[in-house]
Order: C-alpha cells, then structure tokens, then sequence
C-alpha cells in the first residue's frame, strides 16, 4: 500500500522491530541538567535508569517540530502518504505538534494525505497500535481504512501499571509529598490507568511488590472481552529495568493462554516521570473508561 507508517519514540517498540518494518520515528527529548538526549545523542534503558537510581532527575521535553517535517517531507517526496501513531494529545503537546506540521505539509503536497492516529495512550499502550496498523497494512487495507479501523479499536487498549518508587508519582504531580513518604514507609504500591481520554488515573493500591504484580493480571482477567478480542491479540509488558518482575507477569499473563506476549523496554522518554521498577500490562478487552 503507498503508504508509511510513523509513530514516536515513546511507542516503547523494539528496535528490531522498527528496522523489519522500516519505520520511521519522531524523537521524544530529555535531559539530564543541561545535556538533552533523545535523537543522535541518547541513552540506553539500562544506562537511563542507573542514572536515575544514583538519584539525577531528568525532565521530559516535546518533539521537534523541525524534525517532524523534515521526516514527514522525505517520506510525502517518495510519493507516499503517512499513518501516523501519536502520543496521547491528554498527555504532551507533541501530539499537536505533529498535527500542525502535518496541515502545513498536506498544504505543500496537496496530492499527499498524512492522517494522525492520537492513540489516546502512552508507552506500549501507543505501540500496540503500531502493531495493529502493521498487520492491517499487510493485510491490503488503505490508508483510511487502517486509520478508521484503529479509531474503532482504541478506546479497548487497556494499559495497567505499578511502579515501585512512589517519588516519581509525587515529582510528576500525581500524589503528594505526604502520601509518597507514608505509602514508601508501610510498602505501598499503587496501580494506576489510562483512561479513555487519555490521562494517568489511580485505581487502588496494595501493599507489597508481588501483589501489585498479580493486580495487573487479576485487572487484566476482569477487562477482557474475548469474543471481540481473542487471545491471538498481542499483549504487551513493559519495564524500567526490571526484567524479572516483567518476566513474572508474563507467567502469569501465558496461563491464561494468550499466544503472542512480548516484552519491552519502557524508554527514557516515558520512564522520567515513572522511574526504574515500573512495569506495565498492555492488552485489548473492554471499552476502558
């Protein structure tokens, strides 16, 4: 099909994965003091959270919308139009970003389309909707048709998550200092949402890493909706250098007999407001609200 996909570096996909599928990726920023990463100059997952653990806080920064047009043109040169995969707009301006470049370039190009998917979602969330737009593209549909089938499709991505440090949640705004140093003392461990407008939410929490671990699955077993989506539907684990918590989830995750379960790092980008020891269940079930 004469079209490409695109998405951005807070997809958390595989770089193997990008490279077979030729995918091009809009840079997400970050820094460390007063050095940005995140394009030519970045960091490992591992490197990243090391850093963090040593007790430096990076900042998160939008895209560049040089950048977004400079790869958007190159790709509208070919004589190809563009499925791009963004970054929840509830979440970052990004999203907006690469929408105004995009009329700013349909209007150059008139004959060239760009549709932007905002995936209302974040991290793997994001990415599984490349996955989607992967397989629909393989499968012949056009470009309106993939971008209407993952409209259909989005609010049914279910992403639940833990994390293990409470700091990050209360640096990023989304609990107070007082429950960050109460909930660390007495082993709190929250599990948090997105919701279908695209926002971080609280739902609950327990006390003790193991069993926040299961309440992501237990969460997961509640929401689904197999007659809709089967267990050939990929599920998605994401981590901040945590593999064997990650690993452990995925146990449980193939006892409910799901065919396709992959593991993914969480990048920089999105572990800068979560922190080292986040993991994250991603899947298709009910409508989330």
């Amino acid at each position: 099909m004469d079209y490409r996909i695109t998405t951005d570096s807070n997809s958390d996909l595989r770089p193997e994965f990008i490279a077979e599928h030729n995918i091009p990726i809009i840079p997400q920023y970050y820094s460390f003091g007063e050095e940005v990463f995140g394009d030519e100059k970045n960091m490992s997952p591992k490197e990243f959270y090391e850093t963090m653990r040593k007790g430096e806080l990076p900042k998160s920064m939008a895209n560049n919308p040089a950048v977004i047009h400079e790869k958007f043109e190159t790709i509208l040169k070919e004589g190809k139009d563009i499925l791009h995969i963004a970054f929840s707009s509830a979440l970052s301006g990004s999203c907006n970003n690469v929408m105004v470049e995009a009329r700013q370039l349909m209007d150059k190009y008139p004959e060239r389309k760009i549709l932007v998917f905002d995936s209302l979602n974040a991290s793997l969330g994001e990415g599984v909707s490349v996955y989607r737009a992967v397989e629909l593209q393989k499968e012949g549909k056009s470009l309106e048709q993939a971008y209407e089938l993952l409209m259909a499709e989005r609010e049914h991505v279910n992403v639940w998550f833990t994390v293990d440090n409470l700091h990050h949640l209360q640096r990023g705004g989304r609990i107070s200092k007082t429950t960050a140093i109460v909930g660390s003392v007495i082993n709190i461990k929250p599990l948090l949402c997105v919701t279908k407008e695209g926002q971080l939410q609280s739902s609950g929490t327990v006390r003790g890493r193991k069993k926040a671990l299961k309440a992501l699955v237990s969460n997961m077993e509640q929401a689904l909706e197999l007659d809709n989506y089967g267990k050939d539907r990929i599920v998605g684990i994401v981590h901040g250098d945590c593999m064997e918590d990650a690993v452990y989830v995925k146990e449980l995750v193939n006892q409910l007999g799901f065919k396709k379960v992959i593991i993914n790092d969480v990048s920089p980008s999105i572990g800068t407001h979560a922190g080292p020891g986040v993991v994250g269940l991603i899947f298709y079930g009910k409508e989330v609200k």
